[in-house]
């Protein structure tokens, strides 16, 4: 006897309150690059100010959906994927794209940007990859392995006070230098270890 059809998945109708929450995290992180092409084509402060301060609303709604699921204790086959693709863009391209757009333009700064976000896509594949295994015995993730990408948040309130004190673009705290024909600034190593420690194997901290 032929096995019935695999019933359609439908999307829209799998989203539960926590996803939406998620996927408002994500729109933060979007909406903060497009703020940032905004500032480069024009030069609007407000523009800059506003993709600034959505990486800390983006930090709530990534706060908020895990416990939203868990007050409702619904979950769906999508949160998991859907948190960490949203946490991709709200922590590590919107970081990056900001940090480029204040002034780490130069050859090694682009490369170490490029890393810094490698480096956040592959610490949330470990997670994801290694949560079981992680779990206590009451289900839950016991502690991190790497710094959690939302830590990028730091950098953002860094630039944020560099910004205030027009200390971008050629005015970056400590200069610049030039290696092996390209310009790097040193403030773009801050991403460089950022990155470094999401991807540590050794550094393991607690998970609230």
């Amino acid at each position: 006897m032929a096995s019935p059809p695999p019933k359609h998945f439908s999307m829209l109708r799998s989203f539960v309150l926590a996803d939406l929450i998620t996927l408002a995290n994500a729109a933060s992180g979007a909406g903060s690059i497009f703020m940032c092409l905004h500032y480069l084509a024009d030069g609007s402060r407000p523009a800059l100010w506003v993709a600034i301060g959505l990486l800390p609303l983006a930090v709530i709604f990534d706060f908020m959906d895990g416990a939203v699921a868990r007050w409702r204790q619904q979950h769906s086959a999508l949160g998991a994927d859907l948190d960490s693709l949203a946490d991709i863009v709200s922590f590590g391209v919107a970081p990056a794209v900001l940090g480029y757009t204040l002034g780490l333009r130069g050859g090694w700064d682009v490369a170490i940007l490029i890393y810094f976000v490698a480096c956040g896509i592959s610490r949330l594949a470990r997670y994801n990859a290694t949560a079981d295994d992680l779990s206590g015995p009451s289900g839950k993730v016991s502690h991190y392995e790497g710094t959690p990408i939302p830590t990028s948040l730091v950098l953002v309130a860094m630039l944020g006070v560099a910004f205030g004190m027009d200390r971008v673009h050629d005015q970056l705290w400590w200069g610049r230098f030039t290696l092996l024909g390209a310009d790097s600034h040193p403030l773009a190593l801050l991403y460089f270890v950022s990155g470094s420690a999401m991807i540590s194997s050794t550094l393991r901290l607690p998970k609230p």
